[in-house]
């Protein structure tokens, strides 16, 4: 439980920096989460001056939920594919310029064949998309927060890069 509460730790710091970070760029953010059920737009929710650029998430577990609400095409939801859409997606359902997707095989199973810890990362900054695959390992909790730090990161990083 030590490793969490860190990653949580880190988390949270994260987010305070991407608030600085976002704020400094003029740039909003939304998220659609699957696997991590809300803990990137809890952190997100939680950093310092959140209500000037976070607009909301959406929270689709289900494959069923990510087809209708967030148009993913029918097939694999575990996928580059996949997360590119729903970031794209989150971004102009909720009017932002930036935003985060995840999406994966939390465990214990696997999940449309792929090990549990398979994790699709995805983040938009003003329409362009990078993703990331992660293959995490540990029980379903340590990947939640090992999928939540990862997109945190890379919102982070890519936000950087503006000028």
């Amino acid at each position: 439980m030590a490793d969490y509460e860190e990653r949580e730790d880190e988390a949270a710091e994260i987010a305070a920096r991407l608030s600085r970070e976002l704020t400094e760029r003029g740039l909003t953010v939304a998220v659609a989460e699957s696997l991590t059920g809300g803990k990137i737009a809890n952190q997100l929710a939680a950093a310092p001056n959140s209500s000037e650029w976070f607009a909301g998430a959406i929270v689709c577990y289900w494959s069923e939920v990510k087809h209708l609400v967030l148009d993913v095409a029918p097939g694999p939801v575990v996928s580059e594919d996949a997360v590119t859409v729903m970031a794209r997606n989150v971004a102009a359902l909720l009017g932002t310029s930036a935003s985060i997707a995840a999406s994966g095989a939390g465990g214990p199973d696997s999940l449309e064949g792929q090990a549990p810890g398979t994790t699709w990362i995805a983040v938009s900054v003003r329409g362009e998309v990078h993703t990331e695959l992660h293959r995490f390992s540990g029980d379903p909790i340590d990947v939640l927060a090992q999928t939540e730090k990862a997109a945190l990161l890379l919102l982070e990083r890519e936000a950087a890069k503006l000028d």
